[in-house]
């Protein structure tokens, strides 16, 4: 034999070799089947009824024994925390109202800071107060019977509450504050009075 026959009978037997082993490779694959469709070894019907068992105690008093091994390490207690310092004024205390110091559950009252006056100025104060009105009031009276459009409407009510506001305010004696109110109900009177 020559040495082109060995070489020829060498890749030959390299050929069939290759070739078997990719056969028995697909086989095996072929034969074996897909992983993910493999059926379980244990039925699912089978499974679920299947529980642990949990061991159970002879008594409820029987003490478990601890398995963990004691290691004594000791852990320090925490530091004390520190004192934290105030940026700014303590607050204010406050205790809580007694019942006679709430107010009732109707109107809460404002307290209204009266200037004091003199006796000159205070009669001054209610006579200018009590002109105004005046004129509010016949400005309002001359409104009665005739119909009034919403604007004239609505300015009247407004003259009707500053008449009752600045009379409340001359009741508590605040004629500074009166006067103040009753001038605004005798600019708006005078204002409903001219679009009639």
């Amino acid at each position: 034999m020559t040495e082109s026959s060995t070489q020829q009978l060498s890749s030959a037997r390299h050929t069939l070799a290759c070739v078997l082993l990719a056969g028995v490779s697909f086989a095996a694959l072929f034969l074996g089947g897909c992983a993910a469709r493999a059926k379980p070894r244990i039925p699912w019907s089978i499974a679920v009824l299947v529980r642990p068992v949990a061991p159970q105690r002879t008594s409820p008093t029987e003490k478990v024994p601890d398995i963990s091994p004691d290691l004594g390490i000791e852990t320090p207690r925490p530091p004390a925390p520190l004192p934290v310092a105030r940026t700014g004024p303590a607050r204010p205390r406050i205790s809580a109202p007694t019942p006679a110091q709430t107010a009732p559950a109707g109107k809460l009252e404002t307290p209204q800071m009266v200037p004091e006056l003199s006796p000159q100025q205070a009669s001054s104060l209610q006579r200018e107060t009590n002109q105004s009105l005046t004129v509010a009031e016949r400005n309002l009276a001359a409104t009665a019977g005739k119909s009034l459009n919403a604007t004239q409407t609505d300015l009247a009510s407004k003259v009707r509450s500053f008449i009752s506001d600045a009379q409340e305010a001359g009741n508590s004696g605040d004629w500074a504050r009166a006067r103040e109110l009753a001038k605004k109900a005798e600019v708006l009177s005078e204002e409903l009075a001219s679009s009639l």
